[in-house]
C-alpha cells in the first residue's frame, strides 16, 4: 500500500488512551516547521460529525448527496455519506489525499505498513509489537525490554528523540510500496 505522493507512510498504532494524537501533534508541529508537507490518516470508530445538522451542507448531505465539498478561503473537505456500503479501505484514502513528504495514520493497526507503536504499561493493556512484524519502532515511557525483537525503543517523553528517529527513518525509507 503506498500513497499516491512521493513521501512516506507510517502507522502510529497503540491503545486508547496511550497518547497518539498528543505525540502526533508534536511531530507534525515540528516536521511542518521545518517546511514539510505532512498528511494524517484518522481513524475513528465512532459517528463522525463534522457540522450541525441545521447547516446547508449537512442538509444537502442529508437530502440524498453522494458528497459534499465544504470549500472555503481557508479549508476545504468532503463529506461522503456511505449509506451502508463497505468502509473505504485505506488504500482508497490515501488516493484522495494531495502529496506530501510523509503521510502519518492513526489507528488502522490491522494493516500491513511499517508502524510506530505508542506503548504504556500503566493503561495495562499488552503491547502490539510482539505479534505484530509491521511495528519498526516503539514510543513508550517505561524502559526497553529486553524481549524487544529488534524493535528501535524510544522514549515517549522525549518527543525530539522521538523527532530524530522519525527522520533517519524516513531518510532511510523515503517510499513505502
Amino acid at each position: 500500500m503506498s500513497p499516491t505522493s512521493p513521501g512516506g507512510l507510517l502507522g502510529v498504532v497503540g491503545w486508547s488512551g496511550s497518547g497518539k494524537t498528543s505525540l502526533l501533534e508534536g511531530l507534525i508541529a515540528r516536521l511542518a516547521g521545518q517546511g514539510l508537507r505532512v498528511n494524517v490518516v484518522k481513524h475513528s470508530h465512532h459517528d463522525v460529525e463534522l457540522e450541525p445538522p441545521r447547516k446547508d451542507s449537512a442538509r444537502l448531505r442529508m437530502a440524498g448527496a453522494a458528497e459534499v465539498m465544504l470549500a472555503s478561503p481557508y479549508r476545504v473537505a468532503i463529506l461522503r455519506e456511505l449509506r451502508g456500503a463497505p468502509e473505504p479501505s485505506l488504500a482508497e484514502h490515501l488516493a484522495r489525499l494531495a502529496p506530501a513528504d510523509l503521510t502519518l495514520v492513526e489507528g488502522y493497526k490491522w494493516e500491513r505498513m511499517p508502524k510506530l507503536e505508542v506503548f504504556r504499561p500503566g493503561l495495562g493493556r499488552p503491547a502490539l509489537y510482539p505479534d505484530d512484524p509491521d511495528v519498526v519502532a516503539v514510543a513508550s515511557d517505561a524502559p526497553c525490554p529486553p524481549d524487544a525483537r529488534g524493535v528501535a525503543w524510544l522514549d515517549l517523553n522525549d518527543p525530539e528523540r522521538v523527532l530524530d528517529w522519525l527522520q533517519s527513518w524516513l531518510r532511510e525509507h523515503p517510499k513505502v510500496s
